[in-house]
């Protein structure tokens, strides 16, 4: 309960180690990438209290919606289109301030102001999915947003 009150209480960077923590204890020992996802999604989305937390799969070369938490979604989006098909065509993070100032930017829902989508890749550096985060405020992500979401995609490459 100490650690539960800990997180809600701490500034970002410490909501992030232990949450980090957290996550890499939940998930040793457990194989089903779909079952990782879930779980990983629901810590994040309660941590933090974003918009809108999930994860997008490579599929027949298309994002389709994975394990989310938060409003309806889009349920697939193309290579390189929007935000989440951009991080998957640059293999980089996309820490998007202004949505409405993103070339192409999906609009799944027009209450999302910012987004940071993070690819994630596996052993090879093949993206196998894209976790994708949108806030109702504007410029809510930032480095330590992506320092954080990058290393828990890295737990995706065993």
């Amino acid at each position: 309960m100490a650690e539960e009150l800990h997180i809600a209480d701490g500034n970002k960077e410490e909501k992030y180690a232990l949450l980090y923590k957290q996550i890499v204890s939940l998930i040793e020992g457990e194989n089903d990438t779909i079952a990782n996802m879930a779980n990983i999604v629901a810590m994040i989305h309660n941590t933090f209290g974003f918009w809108w937390t999930g994860f997008y799969r490579v599929v027949n070369n298309e994002l389709i919606l994975g394990p989310f938490q938060g409003p309806l979604a889009c349920s697939r989006i193309k290579f390189g289109k929007g935000v989440c098909g951009t991080a998957w065509e640059k293999r980089t993070t996309q820490v998007v301030p202004d949505v409405e100032q993103f070339p192409g930017h999906i609009a799944c829902s027009s209450a999302s102001k910012s987004e940071i989508v993070v690819p994630v890749s596996d052993k090879n550096g093949k993206v196998t999915a894209v976790l994708d985060i949108d806030s109702e405020n504007l410029a809510t992500f930032d480095e330590t947003d992506r320092e954080w979401l990058e290393r828990i995609a890295d737990l995706f490459q065993g």
